[in-house]
């Protein structure tokens, strides 16, 4: 048994058929069929059970199978380090929440893709458990995530911190009136965004409980519904501080130990690390020396697209 053995039976086992998997690994059915037959023999045991549809996997097949995947991530990660001569180049892939690209990267970005051309650098947004997921499952090189986090197979660095508050629409000066209305609306983004499960957590330790989720793809349309007068959310200051200078929202301070929450930047312990990621690292530190406040400029860049 080979690593070329194991990527037939893998492509095999993710079409379901023998036919579809020929033409993904550009070679005929009848090479895939011996190849397969000669590792079950290798191996003393079927890992297919044949039927008119196709191929379906035996509990031997669901058993091997992982494995494909652990040793498919070994040998390209074997590959990048054999040729990583130092000079960061190649792809890298980063996951980040959609506040951290909004206001924090896009210097960051700037400087790095002008000193290292060669990187072939790609951002995924996502919510905090969706990029500890991808980075866990070896899809992203590394990630910004909202802390605190704690994971065994996750390396962490604090690179910037953030003040979050209540926003609300612009009419509503205070929060003593919350929830007594019926089920309070909370904009938020999906399940697994750390600032929905903070804002219920805030608001559930105050004794409301009774409240009502409403689901956004973007931060430009909770601010802008917010301002609406629809619900209230819970963001990092210095995305809606252009909002709020506007007179489109009120931000309501929060105690410190419930206000600062940190924006780390992780990956796997036993990752990698490529020239590539070790010189994007080095472009965010400094960067997380600064203070937290963004330039108002960028706030106000940051919110104008939601007001049009």
């Amino acid at each position: 048994m080979d690593a070329s053995d194991l990527k037939v039976f893998e492509a095999v086992a993710r079409h379901g058929g023998i036919s579809r998997a020929a033409k993904e690994l550009h070679t005929v059915q009848s090479n895939v069929t011996t190849r397969i037959r000669a590792l079950e023999q290798e191996l003393g045991t079927a890992l297919f059970e044949r039927h008119a549809r196709g191929v379906t996997l035996t509990q031997a097949g669901h058993r091997l199978l992982p494995y494909t995947a652990e040793i498919r991530d070994v040998l390209a990660r074997a590959r990048r380090a054999a040729t990583d001569d130092g000079t960061p180049k190649g792809p890298l892939v980063i996951g980040t929440l959609e506040t951290t690209v909004a206001l924090r990267l896009p210097r960051i970005i700037a400087a790095f893709v002008s000193a290292w051309p060669d990187v072939d650098l790609s951002l995924r947004t996502g919510t905090s458990a969706e990029s500890v997921r991808r980075v866990l499952d070896r899809e992203l090189d590394g990630a910004f995530v909202a802390g605190p986090l704690d994971h065994p197979d996750i390396i962490k660095e604090t690179v910037f911190r953030e003040e979050l508050v209540i926003v609300t629409a612009a009419s509503m000066t205070s929060l003593d009136d919350l929830g007594r209305g019926g089920a309070l609306k909370i904009l938020v983004l999906r399940v697994g965004c750390s600032y929905r499960q903070r804002l219920e957590t805030l608001l559930a330790s105050r004794g409301i409980a009774d409240v009502r989720p409403m689901e956004f793809g973007t931060l430009d349309a909770i601010i802008g519904c917010v301002a609406a007068g629809i619900g209230i959310t819970l963001l990092p200051r210095a995305v809606v501080v252009a909002a709020s200078r506007a007179g489109d929202v009120t931000l309501h301070d929060l105690p410190r130990d419930e206000a600062m929450v940190e924006t780390l930047f992780i990956r796997r312990h036993d990752a990698l690390v490529t020239s590539a990621n070790a010189a994007f690292l080095d472009a965010v530190r400094p960067e997380s020396a600064l203070v937290t406040t963004i330039p108002h400029s960028m706030a106000a860049a940051a919110y104008s697209s939601a007001v049009q």
